[in-house]
């Protein structure tokens, strides 16, 4: 591990371990707040498990900035998304911290461990790692201009407050069925990679991967998944949870045979009834602002508004193929 980068030098930077978990999320929340959004922070509980997936390890592909008190004041994680080709890095320097070369030094590491890591892709592959900021963060982006990153996409965090459980009328032929694991959890995972094949960044996740990071996840709650079935082919689904005190629709989705018949607006709003039926009035989720599928309009025409917006950065490690 290299340290080029102006760091201060009262702070020290280190791989992290799995004894670091809570304080780096306590980091990370306190960036969240300080940006105004904590519900993208995360749990201490929701940060180890996706610390434990297959492919990530901490000790390689993480690193945090500590004071000399031993204060974790910025963390950095790198992600292989995609064949050792699409890397992304998600990192948080504390805002009583800024201008000591935290940021710079993690992203640096960051793209170092990536250029490593990319050996492995195939040959002639084009190699990028993205990474985002809050959109407010103009310390950030303008770090990102200075690495030579570029900007590649806005994406929105939307809200709604519910004063009522909004009605919804499912599309003729159409009906909910309560989710069941054992028999509906790789239909639904091949639904969903299906929905989201032609979204920007998307790729089909394996079962395994997709079970890890959807039915393994320590909010996962079965009762909140809304299933639409025409029949016995799955034509939409809505699955939700609770996420940082909020109600979050977590991925939802139409295939496209059932495109263009309500059923997504009919769905969002199932999900609103749902999570009111429960006490939960404040209801969010995320979305690509240039989502081609109509996505963003959908989520205004059902109420929500524009919460947070994130700004996406991405650096051409090496030219080649598009995955």
């Amino acid at each position: 591990m290299t340290n080029k980068t102006p760091l201060d030098p009262s702070l020290s930077l280190r791989r992290p371990t799995f004894a670091d978990v809570k304080a780096v999320a306590d980091l990370i929340y306190a960036v969240c707040e300080a940006d105004g959004d904590v519900t993208v922070a995360v749990t201490p509980e929701s940060l180890e498990h996706a610390w434990r997936e297959d492919g990530f390890n901490p000790e390689t592909d993480a690193f945090v900035v500590q004071t000399a008190e031993g204060r974790i004041v910025g963390c950095e994680e790198l992600s292989n998304e995609q064949a050792f080709a699409h890397f992304s890095a998600d990192g948080y320097v504390h805002p009583d911290f800024h201008g000591r070369g935290i940021g710079t030094t993690l992203l640096t590491c960051a793209e170092e461990r990536a250029r490593e890591m990319m050996k492995q892709a195939e040959p002639d592959l084009r190699v990028y790692l993205q990474a985002a900021t809050d959109g407010k963060d103009a310390h950030g982006r303008q770090m990102f201009a200075d690495l030579g990153y570029s900007i590649a996409r806005y994406f929105w965090r939307m809200e709604i407050q519910l004063d009522s459980a909004p009605a919804f009328a499912l599309p003729a032929g159409i009906e909910l069925r309560p989710f069941d694991q054992d028999a509906h959890a790789r239909l639904v995972w091949e639904a969903d990679n299906e929905a989201f094949r032609e979204h920007w960044g998307s790729h089909d996740a394996t079962f395994k991967e997709w079970s890890f990071r959807k039915l393994e996840r320590p909010e996962f709650d079965p009762a909140l998944w809304l299933i639409a079935w025409d029949g016995d082919q799955i034509a939409g689904f809505s699955l939700n949870r609770f996420r940082m005190g909020i109600g979050w629709v977590g991925t939802l989705g139409v295939r496209k045979p059932w495109r263009s018949r309500g059923l997504g607006l009919a769905l969002l709003n199932a999900s609103f009834a749902d999570f009111y039926r429960r006490g939960m009035k404040t209801v969010g989720l995320g979305v690509d602002a240039s989502n081609t599928t109509g996505a963003t309009r959908l989520y205004q025409r059902a109420g929500m508004r524009v919460a947070s917006e994130f700004v996406n950065f991405e650096k051409e490690l090496r030219p080649g193929r598009s995955l």
